[in-house]
Formats: C-alpha cells, structure tokens, sequence
C-alpha cells in the first residue's frame, strides 16, 4: 500500500544523512538528538516479545528458538494479536516525527496518479474489451462496447471510436460496488466466454489467496447458477461456452486437482480431471492462444509435464501430451495441426522449441534448437505467425516468424525479425492478442520509461504506441539517466546492475544516497521497470539500482541453478559484491547505501544484514521468508513441499546445515545492525506473519545498537498488501511459491 511505500521511502531518507542539499526538506539529520524521531516520539515503549525457550533436534543439532509461541494458525491467540498490535502501536509512534514528511511523500505518489484513465482496450471478436478506473474510486471497472466494423481485419492503427457517436460503452462489472461490502477486495481471474455472452471471474475477500467463482452474464450481470467456493485458486478457463476448468487446493495450499464444471449443475457434480498426489508437484492451467485446447500442467521447480483436452469435447477428460519424466520441463500451445511445446532439460538448460502432429504427438520436429546463450522464455501463437520472447545477456527481446499455412509441413525455423527497443536497459512483456490476426501486443518500460502497450505490424514491422501510463507532477523522462554496470562475484562472475538517477541532482562522487533492490529466487527475471512511486527517491538526489543477481532468472536458467539449494549463498555474496561495486566506483558510500526486498528477496535482506551489516545504513524486509529451516521442515506450512526442490529439504543432514548456515532467524548475533523495517501480512499464506515477528523480536534482543528496528504487520491483508489502487502495490514479481 502507498502508506507501507511511503514508510519505506521516507525510513530510508531520514537514515540517509546528507540528502537535504537536494531535497530542499527542512529536516536536521546531523545526529540521532536532532533527527525527526524526538524524544517524545521515542517515549512509547518498545516492545520486548516474551521468551519461551523452545528446542528443536535434527542431526544432533538443538536449536532453541524463543519466539515460536508467535505462531498462531488460526490466527485468533489474543496474546499473539496483542504483541502485533503493540509492535504496530511503537511503529506509528516512532514515525510520528516523521509525519509531515509522510504525508509530503504519500501525496506526492497519489499525485502522480492519473485517477480518471482507461486501459489500452484489446479487441476480441466484435468488441473492444478494456478497465476503467474512475477518479476517487479505489477499484475499476471491467468495460466493453462494441467494433463498429466487426468484419474488418485487425490493425495496429484500429482505435476505439469515443465521443458522442461512439457505440455505448457497457460496464460488465464494477469492482467498485463489490468491494463496499470488504475490507479487502482482489479479482484473480477475469475470464470472457468464447463467445462473449457470459464472464467467469475469481474472487478474493481477505488476501488469503482462496477465491470463489462467479458466473455472470455480461450483459445484464445476473448470476448464472451458483458460486464455486472451496480452497479455488485463480486458474481459471473456459471449455467452450458452457463448461470451466478450475483447480483447487489441498489442506496445505497446494493446487492439487482441476476440475471440469458444467454450466446449470452444482459444483458438488464436478468431475475431477486429475489429482496430482506427489506433494513436491502443483497445478497449473492454460489456454490456448488458439481456444481449442487447455492445458493442465503439474510441475516443481525442475520437471513440469502437460495434458491436453479439447475444449469442443470436455468430456472426453485430458489426454497425455508431454509424460512425466524427472528433470524435463515442458509447456504447451496449439496452432493449426500442430502442438508447440518448449522443453528444458539438462542438456538443452535454456529450453528449445519443439512441434508435434496433433494426430501423431510423438512425431516431434525442433523448430528452434537450444542456444546456450539465448534463453527461450515464452511464445505468442497466431493463425500465420509466431513471436518468441527470448533473453540474452540479461535483456529481454521478441522475434518474430511467419509461419507455414496450416497444413503445411513445419520445418526449423529461419529468418526472424527482432522487435526493436530503445533503452539500454528495458523491460518487454506479452501481452494477450488476437489470434486470427497478425498484430502482436507487448508491453515495454524501462526504468525511465513509464509502462506502454504497443501494438507491433508482424508483417511490416510497424510498431504503434496504444497507451502510455500517464504519470503527472510534471514527470519529465528525459531528466533521467539509465545504465547498466557490471560487479564481479566473488568467483569471478559477472553481476549486472541496471541504474537510475536524476542527472541534474546526481554528483557521482560518493556522497549520494543510493536505494539498491535485490530479489535472486525461483528464476524469476527482475527487470529494469518504472515504477511512479520511485521518483520520490529519484527526485530527493538518490539513485536507485537492481542487482541481477544469481537465483533470478535474468542471465538464463544456469544463472537460476547457481543460485539455489547448495548455491543458494551466491545469491547473498553477489548482492554484496554489487553493494561494494557501487561504492568503489563512487555510487554511494556505506552511510549511504540503503538495501530493499521483499519475500524471497526479504530472505536476502535477512541473510546479508546478518553478514555483513557494516555495509548498510537502512534495510526495509518485505514479508521475509527469514525462517527457513523451522518452515522447510513442517510440511504442514503451507507450501513447503514444494520448495524442497527450490531450497532443498533439511530432513537431509546436508541440506540441514546448509540452510541453517544462512537462514537469516538462526544467524542474528550481537552485533550492530543498520536501521529496518520488517513488513508482515497476518492473512499471508506464501510467508506466515510469525517468520517476521520472530526475526524482528530475535534482533531486539541480541543486536547491540540502538538504531531503528521497526515491525508493520498489516491485519486484514496477506502477501500482497491491502487492495484497492491508491493503496496497492505493484504486483510483486514472484513464483506462487513464497
């Protein structure tokens, strides 16, 4: 939320010394005595959490932890909730000083806010589909109206006719109005039916990630039959126009069966169209570009396998289409005749892109063979062309392929052409798009550049920009200066880093205050994007970097390999190899080296302060998974069994001691640590509310300085924060694991 944004911001500006030459603030930072946080702010009593000596035996190894009492499932213990609240309670005290400062920077955000704004509407069929949001309103709006020449062909230059002789816009659901009866409100999944008469979406009241799904007509808006409750997770499709494909959960979390729900029955007649027994595996469901076919996959983190059903006939339940064998990953798409499938393996690490007959799925042909240095990330179908979202070193990039006509035999691919970007560092996503067309819709950004849908001409090569995130308070792109460095690991290998900075507040000379972000977890690619809240901190002199670090996804799947399980400690030692980078080459200094992270990446907060927290001035740890043995071996937290392959398992002596080596809980220390905030959600189901309130409670009572040590603990959200777009994060770029 812009609250929790704004904390962070503005914890991180008032442990930041020398910034007001260029922020023009009126606060004194030159001693503790002088800072916002006064003696009568810092009057409140800071909280001591209890101390119950709990031992913990693996391997001859006891761990005692003081603080497990704080785990409460049900999340009701009055003493557990009472603890939270005082910790909320010394928080907002001890901030207190700083808020004419907070409300300046929440204002500043909510200002650069565009409140009465539309989505680059999409076109399907004989409509024109797009969001609205409306001023003073939280939520949007899901809005239609109709192509005013339907038979018309598809083009970049198509624009949604406004004005007075516009077709009627059509308000399918105001999310709004939903929203009024919820302290919490989030939809999942917003899913039209083939033919445009009815809407399926999924339903979130508490941030708990566990939604029910509602059928409407789109017209009208009535409800068509009943909700689907049940632990239901977002994935959700159509099988035709009168049949959905859902999958559910299993008592801990963990999406273990798809369903096949027809239209008029009740849920409790579903049929079950797979249960994935193996705890270490999950589903995941997808559709088609093409709509013929759904693909329900089980996967972990190294082997994924794929059925198929054909969405005219669902009843004839899903067909094997890639088999289960350990260490390949696979997924699938359908054109034509043919299935498209990328797979991974050992050998072919980065993934090459294979077809297949769909009358004859084992006569497989490589259409783009495995590249060492080029990772194939994901592919858009369309009826006569094919983009490829590619990545090498470290930057994303699309390339386009005519295809054969169906029925035409498909052979290697040759002779693609590469979508061109400005920026040296970028960001580049697919978006959906029509099928029988040949415009291919992305989205681009970079860390100047606000978020733009472009809608690229496969057979000219023409790109049109759609929309531009409007961005007010005066944004100029071209005060801004981007760039890309590179920091050498420990072992020699090279860390990039992507860089912004205001040009005209930036000396470059050591004394700027510099914010770097790291995440390095589940091959997830952290890329160089805008974010508006950001420039709060650009535009008070502070640069802000991203450190690619191993265990993302940015450099390839190798990249990822080198940086989990038994080498999950590169991540940590090459954020710190980026941190000691851009203060030798005059960045920042130590007093001004602030770090972020949140999730996977609160873990890296965690792991490095407690190695190295003479490096770092501030820390603000995002619902961080800082507990990790005591959750990796309860497979009764949700999720864990999942992660054995992300993590590895410490039922496993080795994995044991690898992990307590760095688990962030089993290695605070009486030492100094910098200044930090801890966030936590008590609704959240990737990272339980305990594993911050442990880590925090452990620091107060063994850390030997008196600096900041924060804990905000939202009580009626989860992972993500509270909903609504004034107080909503940007989605959190991470894997459904934590």
């Amino acid at each position: 939320m812009i609250q929790c944004v704004g904390r962070a911001l503005f914890l991180v500006l008032v442990s930041t010394p020398a910034i007001t030459t260029r922020t023009k603030l009126s606060i004194p930072f030159h001693s503790r005595s002088c800072s916002p946080f006064s003696q009568r702010a810092m009057a409140k009593t800071m909280p001591s959490a209890k101390k119950v000596r709990h031992e913990m035996e693996m391997f001859g190894d006891v761990r005692v932890d003081n603080y497990y009492w704080l785990r409460d499932d049900s999340r009701s213990d009055p003493e557990v909730l009472s603890y939270l609240h005082q910790e909320n309670a010394y928080t907002d005290s001890v901030m207190s000083g700083t808020k004419q400062l907070e409300d300046r920077i929440y204002t500043e955000i909510r200002g650069r806010i565009k409140e009465d704004d539309i989505s680059a509407p999409s076109r399907r069929g004989p409509y024109y589909y797009y969001r609205r949001n409306l001023e003073g309103k939280e939520y949007v709006q899901h809005c239609r109206c109709s192509v005013p020449t339907s038979t018309a062909p598809t083009s970049v230059y198509d624009t949604m006719p406004t004005g007075p002789d516009a077709p009627p816009e059509h308000i399918i659901l105001d999310e709004n109005v939903k929203a009024l009866e919820h302290t919490y409100y989030s939809i999942g999944s917003f899913k039209v039916s083939p033919n445009n008469k009815l809407v399926a979406y999924a339903e979130d009241t508490k941030g708990d990630e566990i939604y029910t799904v509602y059928v409407i007509n789109a017209e009208s808006g009535i409800l068509v039959g009943k909700p689907l409750v049940g632990a239901i997770t977002s994935y959700l499709e159509w099988a035709g126009d009168e049949a959905l494909v859902y999958i559910t959960m299993d008592g801990i979390l963990r999406p273990d069966k798809a369903w096949l729900h027809k239209l008029g029955t009740n849920q409790s007649d579903d049929s079950c169209l797979y249960h994935e027994k193996d705890e270490t595996f999950s589903l995941d469901l997808q559709a088609s570009e093409s709509k013929k076919y759904l693909f329900v996959a089980s996967e972990s983190k190294n082997t994924r396998f794929v059925f198929y059903l054909d969405t005219s006939k669902p009843e004839n339940n899903l067909l094997v289409l890639t088999p289960r064998m350990t260490g390949i990953d696979t997924s699938a798409s359908h054109r034509g005749d043919h299935f498209f499938i990328q797979r991974r393996s050992d050998e072919c690490f980065n993934s090459e892109l294979l077809a297949c007959p769909v009358e004859n799925i084992s006569a497989t042909t490589v259409l783009l063979p495995h590249r060492p240095s080029v990772k194939l990330q994901d592919i858009q179908l369309f009826t006569d062309h094919l983009a490829v979202h590619e990545r090498e070193n470290g930057l994303p990039r699309i390339t386009v392929y005519r295809l054969p006509a169906v029925g035409e035999p498909l052979e290697r691919l040759q002779g693609g052409r590469a979508v061109d970007f400005v920026d040296p560092v970028f960001s580049a996503d697919p978006l959906e798009s029509e099928f029988e067309s040949s415009v291919l819709r992305f989205s681009y950004s970079s860390m100047r550049t606000p978020l733009s849908v472009y809608d690229y001409d496969m057979d000219t090569g023409v790109s049109v920009l759609k929309k531009i995130e409007t961005v007010l308070g005066g944004f100029d792109a071209s005060n801004y200066v981007t760039e890309r460095q590179w920091a050498t690991a420990s072992d020699g290998i090279q860390i990039p880093i992507s860089i912004i900075y205001r040009k005209d507040l930036v000396k470059l000379d050591g004394s700027d205050p510099l914010l770097l972000y790291g995440y390095g977890s589940y091959e997830i690619c952290i890329d160089p994007t805008f974010k508006a809240s950001r420039l709060s901190l650009l535009d008070r002199g502070f640069i802000y970097t991203i450190a690619h670090i191993r265990g993302g996804g940015e450099m390839g799947r190798q990249w990822y390999e080198n940086g989990k399980l038994l080498k999950k400690k590169n991540t940590f030692t090459d954020f710190i190899a980026c941190a000691e980078y851009l203060i030798d080459k005059k960045y920042c200094s130590k007093e001004k080296l602030c770090i972020n992270g949140r999730s996977a990446g609160g873990l890296l907060i965690g792991a490095v302060v407690n190695m190295r927290p003479d490096l770092f001035k501030a820390a603000v740890a995002g619902v961080p998974f800082v507990d990790v043995v005591t959750t990796m071996l309860d497979p009764t937290i949700p999720l864990t069994t999942s992660e054995w392959v992300e993590w590895g398992d410490p039922r496993k002596e080795e994995f044991y001691s690898y992990i307590k080596s760095y688990s962030p809980v089993d290695n605070v220390k009486a030492q100094n640590y910098p200044d930090i905030l801890v966030t936590a959600g008590l609704n959240d189901p990737r990272v339980m509310y305990s594993e911050p309130a442990k880590f925090v409670a452990k620091l107060r009572d063994m850390k030997t300085d008196d600096n900041l040590l924060l804990l905000k603990c939202e009580m009626g959200a989860g992972h993500f924060s509270k909903s609504g777009r004034k107080l909503l994060n940007p989605p959190c770029l991470e894997a459904p694991g934590i």
